[in-house]
């Protein structure tokens, strides 16, 4: 008789994920990448329990989750400062955990960043959607967000776990500085909107979420009024609402859009750790 490993979900918190690396090559017909909003953070889980740096993991932002292994396995938890329990012992961050049968794995809320990821031996194994098992939590591609209750079946493990004691990952930053390359739309916006753009200090607005960075802010002044025709959305596109305050794009945007886009940031990884009045400045890619 074959035992399937499984995980059941004690406690989801508030919003726990499966995702991988997404599905970046489907973009060209329209469809969102989702994925993971910090792939570097989900490779490195991967790889510390021996799967493939694609396997698809949990994403787990901010308050943390609960869940119960039903067979033995490895397990590795990257990202955000959390406080980690397996049972009644302590567990570490960035460091593969064996843990037996049964085991009750906690992960506590973030201390320090928003987001934590945890591979388990042999990855998540629901159905994949267009190539990629990430939930995608605007269009609702891919397995819901995790409830209470839930129960995730496990692959069979194909590597061994890495040699290692701990990894240590970047600690969030307090002010962000981002690369932003300027148009397509930057000549619907006044000079002055320029200037504030790439030389004032916006906060991140703490109704951000996987689909955007929303920002706080000196407000960007248009040129030109009026909403464009939907176009095509990227991900990274600094798109402008009424309102004049950017909105950064992350992986699970919109297809489409009818505010301008002011421009394009080149990497949206920091984001991912970004808390509610973090401080972001933009610069140009001269810099």
């Amino acid at each position: 008789m074959t035992h399937i490993t499984e995980i059941e979900v004690l406690r989801a918190g508030a919003l726990t994920t499966v995702q991988d690396l997404g599905r970046p090559g489907w973009a060209h017909l329209g469809v969102p990448r989702s994925g993971a909003l910090d792939p570097t953070a989900l490779r490195l889980a991967n790889r510390l329990v021996g799967n493939p740096e694609e396997a698809a993991g949990l994403e787990i932002t901010l308050t943390g989750c609960t869940v119960r292994l039903t067979r033995a396995t490895t397990v590795a938890i990257t990202g955000a400062e959390v406080a980690v329990r397996a049972g009644e012992r302590p567990g570490d961050t960035g460091r593969p955990l064996a843990l037996p049968a049964g085991t009750v794995l906690t992960i506590g809320p973030a201390r320090r960043g928003v987001r934590s990821w945890l591979a388990v031996a042999g990855g998540i194994d629901v159905p994949a959607v267009l190539g990629s098992r990430a939930t995608d939590t605007l269009s609702g591609l891919g397995p819901a967000p995790l409830r209470d209750g839930d129960r995730l079946p496990v692959g069979v493990p194909l590597g061994e776990p890495a040699p290692v004691d701990v990894t240590v990952g970047p600690a969030p930053a307090p002010e962000l500085h981002l690369t932003v390359r300027l148009g397509p739309r930057d000549d619907w916006f006044t000079p002055a909107a320029i200037d504030r753009l790439l030389g004032t200090a916006y906060t991140v607005s703490p109704v951000s979420n996987r689909v955007g960075a929303r920002l706080a802010g000196a407000p960007l002044p248009r040129a030109v009024a009026g909403e464009l025709p939907s176009e095509g959305i990227v991900l990274g596109a600094v798109q402008v609402p009424a309102d004049g305050q950017p909105l950064i794009f992350l992986a699970d945007h919109p297809t489409t859009g009818g505010y301008p886009v002011i421009g394009v940031v080149t990497d949206v990884t920091p984001l991912a750790q970004a808390r509610p009045g973090t401080t972001v400045r933009f610069h140009g890619p001269q810099r």
